[in-house]
């Protein structure tokens, strides 16, 4: 086993990452997040982009997994797509990588066949972000170090799975058939999924949005306060129909 693995054991990792005009999309902003996060318990640290990975690497004590998003043709996200990433990655002393393991092709190769190309040539920790039980069986096969349920929900052909629940059923899964890691990741928003995914076997729990965007938590509640106030005043204009 991996000894960053036997860290991250029955822990919480929180994916620190900001986008567009948030405010804290800067690496001082995430960084700021990846050390309460630190102070908080949190066993490990997601982080998207060279300069904000940079930054969280430098300021907290614990391991981080290093992505660069872009996108597929078909605007469907991409995690760590290129060899370029792989090398900006490792060029900032990130060595535990997550990688986008679903069939799609990238550089001429599929998920799997990428991670194995990446085995040969850098010497990096892999995750395979996976949207399918398929997927992630491939990409153990073909070198991945653990196996994450990252994208099921955000592949073409699994997005009926974007549901408000992760996808418990592809993490029971992956657990049951793998002897390596796998990690929950994809909607776990509330502790008790949380809770459930350790339940189910998971080695540790991925949580982002719920955490680190109060940009979105805030739209959380203000959109259920709205849906509250739209059903009071349907209620009382039924009532007042009725008199």
């Amino acid at each position: 086993m991996i000894k960053v693995f036997e860290e991250l054991k029955d822990g919480l990792i929180v994916s620190c990452q900001a986008e567009d005009n948030d405010p804290f999309n800067t690496p001082e902003g995430v960084s700021l997040f990846a050390k309460a996060a630190e102070m908080g318990g949190a066993k490990g640290i997601r982080s998207e982009g060279i300069e904000k990975t940079k930054k969280i690497i430098e300021t907290v004590n614990l391991p981080v997994i290093g992505i660069i998003k872009s996108k597929f043709e078909d605007g469907y996200v991409k995690i760590t797509g290129s060899f370029k990433d792989i090398e900006s990655l490792v060029k900032i002393n990130c060595n535990i990588i997550a990688i986008d393991g679903t069939f799609r092709k990238r550089e001429g190769l599929n998920g799997p066949e990428f991670i194995k190309e990446i085995r040969k040539n850098f010497d990096v920790i892999i995750i395979a972000d996976v949207s399918t039980f398929e997927e992630g069986i491939a990409c153990a096969d073909y070198g991945a170090d653990a196996i994450s349920t990252t994208l099921s929900g955000y592949t073409p052909y699994t997005k009926h799975l974007n549901t408000h629940k992760p996808d418990f059923e592809l993490l029971k899964n992956l657990v049951k058939n793998l002897s390596i890691p796998v990690i929950a990741e994809g909607r776990y928003n509330k502790p008790e999924f949380a809770a459930q995914a350790i339940r189910l076997g998971a080695w540790s729990v991925v949580v982002g949005t719920a955490i680190t965007r109060p940009r979105i938590i805030t739209k959380w509640f203000v959109d259920s306060i709205e849906l509250a106030k739209f059903d009071l005043d349907n209620n009382s204009n039924n009532f007042n129909n009725l008199t």
